[in-house]
C-alpha cells in the first residue's frame, strides 16, 4: 500500500476523484454477484456501466458507496483504499448516491426532505433550498407537499436535489430514467451534464442505452458480474446491443 492509499482514511473532497475497482468480488450471502471486476473511472468523467438486468451493475455501485463491503479485492477513490470505511464515512467525503426508486421520504414534505439532505453539515437550510429551487422552480411550488404525492419526475428532481445540497465529489446514479416521461428525462440527464462539468465524477446505471451515452465519456458493459468492455460511448453504442441480446 502507498503513501496515498490509506485504509480508513475518507477520500478528499478537493478534486473530482478517480475510482479503481481491482479484482472486486462480492456476494448477497453465499451468491456472489461480482466474480474479480477490475475497472476505472477516470476524474470528472461521465461513466455509464451498461448491461442486462443481473449483470452486477447496481451491486458494483453499492460496493462504490460502501453500502457493500466486497469479499475480495480492492476499491479506491482518489487514491485512498476505502474497503472498511462505512456508508457514513462515504457520504462525509463527498460520495452521493441516487439509488433506484428516487430514494426519497415520501411522509415528508419536499421542504424537509431538502433539509434532511444538510444533515452531513457545511450548509445551511437556506442554501439548500436556494440550490434545489434554483435549479427545480417545480419543487419550490411543490415545497410544503408530501413527497410521496408527487409525480415520479418530481420525486427524482427531489432525489437529484441531494447531490446539488451536498456538492458531492461522486455521484452514483442508478436507472434514474426509470418510469419517466422522455423529456422528464432529457432535463434530468442535462442536469448530470451540469454537475459533471462543475467537477464531479459521475457513474450512471442506465438500461437506455442511447440516453446514458448522450452524456457519457466513457463507458463499460457488464456481464455476468464482469467487465465485457470498456470504450467511449461511439464504441459501446453498437457494441452494448449484442451485449444485452447474449446477456
Amino acid at each position: 500500500m502507498t503513501d496515498t492509499e490509506t485504509a480508513g482514511a475518507p477520500p478528499a473532497r478537493t478534486q473530482a476523484p478517480e475510482v479503481v475497482f481491482k479484482s472486486v468480488r462480492a456476494a448477497y450471502g453465499r451468491i456472489e454477484v461480482l466474480h474479480g471486476v477490475d475497472l476505472t473511472v477516470p476524474a470528472g468523467s461521465v461513466f455509464a456501466l451498461l448491461g442486462p438486468n443481473g449483470a452486477g451493475k447496481t451491486t458494483l455501485l453499492k460496493v462504490a458507496n460502501g453500502a457493500i463491503r466486497p469479499t475480495a479485492g480492492s476499491i479506491s477513490i482518489a487514491g485512498v483504499d476505502v474497503r472498511k470505511d462505512s456508508p457514513e464515512a462515504f457520504a462525509r467525503a463527498g460520495v452521493c448516491a441516487i439509488p433506484e426508486g428516487r430514494g426519497v421520504f415520501p411522509n415528508l414534505s419536499v421542504r424537509e426532505n431538502i433539509r434532511m439532505w444538510t444533515y452531513q453539515g457545511g450548509v445551511t437550510r437556506a442554501e439548500a433550498e436556494d440550490r434545489a429551487f434554483g435549479q427545480f422552480p417545480r419543487l419550490k411550488e411543490r415545497r410544503r407537499q408530501l413527497a410521496g404525492t408527487l409525480s415520479g419526475g418530481e420525486q427524482q428532481m427531489l432525489a437529484i436535489s441531494r447531490a446539488l445540497v451536498g456538492e458531492p465529489r461522486l455521484l452514483l446514479l442508478d436507472e434514474i430514467s426509470m418510469g419517466l416521461a422522455p423529456l422528464v428525462v432529457t432535463e434530468l440527464y442535462e442536469l448530470v451534464g451540469t454537475v459533471a462539468a462543475a467537477g464531479v465524477t459521475v457513474v450512471v446505471v442506465e438500461q437506455f442505452v442511447s440516453t446514458a451515452l448522450r452524456v457519457a465519456t466513457r463507458a463499460a458493459i457488464m456481464l455476468h458480474g464482469r467487465v465485457h468492455r470498456v470504450g467511449t460511448p461511439d464504441e459501446m453504442a453498437d457494441a452494448a446491443l449484442g451485449a444485452y441480446l447474449s446477456g
